[in-house]
């Protein structure tokens, strides 16, 4: 692999921003900065870009509409995952875990054989991916028949991330039934029939659920992966999950919530398009409000992948912290919170994974995006 020296860069490093910096890159890793020698290197003028580590989104559901564009309608999965790895690459994120729910009484894709394929479908497109894809098992805690499905991904190793997720209307991210009933006819195209048999499907699988739970928690610990929960709504819930060794409390839904998982030692996850909306598709506790409050940790795509990079540029301004501390957000700390030591900081010996990032009419692009030292995505907007 020929080495690569970027030059002229304002580079974001783990704890501030500094300007004119160059990078080399040999074997897809950060060999130095500022080195005093680079000979046989090709370099790249960067011209004052912003250079900073490539994005690691622990969550996003956008794979789901790559297969199910539409109800009914689906794509052949091969394309559905190269779309997606492309999708990723020009949105500046270098490591992607596409979250696929595991919930048989829902509808579309979110049924276990379904989204069994879909993850082994990632896993063999993997070997020709611009990014490093990966899945995340989104468990549906009241589906009793989707842990044999999961143990299965999890001993192939399927599965990066599993979280645990109860979308029981009274708790959690529909506190308010009726806005749950509202969600589920607004996204499936299903009628009032259908929706309360699958309530009544929901309440009678609940039974069980926490000793399904610690079956698969206890197979990930043994598997390395890392456990998250999901709409976590009270500290005691924290407190339970927390005890299944999950380190990741995905949209606590209030404040009291969120401060209790940082006591815990958990790190939160909030949505980057909340940022951008400036508002909760469900009601519940901002991304921007628990910045401000400093109970966020990792921002992820949720729905909408090229969120991410937008809403980190403006977090300065909006939140009044540094342009370091924004991109951590999305960089070292989801990496560190997932277990990946590997990559997130721009570091000697750290994967060169990075994005050149340029501002165009006010809206920040990547530019350039290295995965492992090789490119993922050399865009020309224009010559400045």
């Amino acid at each position: 692999m020929t080495a690569i020296l970027l030059t002229h860069a304002r580079v974001v490093l783990p704890d501030e921003v500094r300007d004119d910096v160059a990078v080399l890159i040999e074997e897809g890793r950060i060999a130095a900065l500022d080195p005093a020698g680079h000979a046989g290197a090709i370099e790249l003028d960067l011209r004052g870009r912003v250079l900073m580590p490539g994005m690691i989104d622990l969550h996003c559901d956008a794979m789901e509409k790559e297969v199910e564009p539409r109800p009914g309608v689906h794509f052949p999965l091969e394309f559905a995952c190269a779309q997606a790895d492309k999708r990723n690459a020009t949105a500046g994120i270098t490591t992607v875990y596409h979250a696929l729910s595991f919930a048989n009484h829902e509808l579309g894709v979110r049924n276990n054989a379904f989204a069994a394929e879909i993850a082994r479908a990632i896993g063999d497109w993997r070997a020709h991916a611009l990014i490093d894809n990966r899945v995340h098992v989104r468990y549906e805690v009241t589906d009793d028949s989707a842990p044999p499905v999961i143990t299965a991904l999890l001993n192939e190793g399927h599965a990066h991330l599993i979280s645990f997720m109860d979308h029981s209307p009274g708790q959690g991210q529909f506190r308010d039934v009726e806005a749950y009933r509202a969600y589920l006819s607004r996204t499936y195209r299903t009628d009032g029939v259908q929706i309360d048999a699958l309530l009544a499907q929901k309440a009678a699988a609940a039974e069980g659920a926490m000793q399904r739970m610690k079956g698969l928690a206890e197979l990930a610990r043994e598997q390395r992966v890392a456990i998250a929960s999901h709409d976590d709504d009270t500290p005691e819930k924290v407190a339970t999950v927390r005890t299944l060794g999950a380190a990741i409390s995905e949209f606590p839904v209030n404040l009291e919530t969120a401060q209790a998982a940082r006591r815990q030692g958990m790190a939160t996850l909030f949505g980057a398009p909340n940022i951008l909306r400036g508002q909760s598709q469900s009601g519940n506790m901002r991304a921007l409000d628990a910045v401000l409050a400093e109970v966020a940790d990792c921002l992820c795509g949720d729905y909408s992948p090229a969120a991410l990079l937008p809403s980190v540029m403006r977090l300065p301004d909006l939140a009044g912290i540094s342009l370091a501390e924004a991109v951590a957000l999305v960089t070292r700390n989801p990496a560190r919170a997932a277990g990946l030591a590997d990559r997130g900081e721009i570091a000697v010996g750290q994967r060169a994974d990075l994005v050149a990032v340029k501002t165009l009419g006010g809206l920040p692009q990547a530019e350039r995006v290295w995965s492992g030292g090789v490119p993922a995505l050399v865009a020309h907007f224009d010559h400045g």
